[in-house]
């Protein structure tokens, strides 16, 4: 014989729960090729960490990277901008040139 399911009981709108916040914060769908899909995996397994949170160190530690190059930039810019001698500037250009672009 089936149990009969009882009604459930309202509760007064004081007692009803509210959904817990969402933490604030982007989310972002990105594609990777196969090759630095699986170095970012390796440096997930390595961290004992999620893709997800692998990624966002990534980012972060490229960015911090990104940012000391601009600060070393500008730190020998203002070393070196009295310098009148040609051959110095030149070989200036070519290290801020490095130190921008990496190459």
């Amino acid at each position: 014989m089936p149990h009969a399911i009882a009604p459930r009981a309202k509760r007064p709108r004081s007692q009803v729960k509210a959904a817990k916040p969402v933490a604030a914060g982007s989310r972002y769908t990105v594609g990777l090729p196969s090759a630095v899909a699986q170095q970012v995996q390796r440096y997930a397994q390595t961290a004992d960490t999620s893709m997800s949170k692998a990624v966002a160190a990534l980012v972060r530690l490229g960015l911090e990277s990104q940012q000391d190059r601009k600060r070393e930039f500008f730190k020998k810019l203002k070393a070196n901008l009295a310098d009148d001698d040609p051959k110095q500037q030149d070989r200036l250009v070519d290290e801020f040139r490095s130190l921008i672009l990496g190459l």
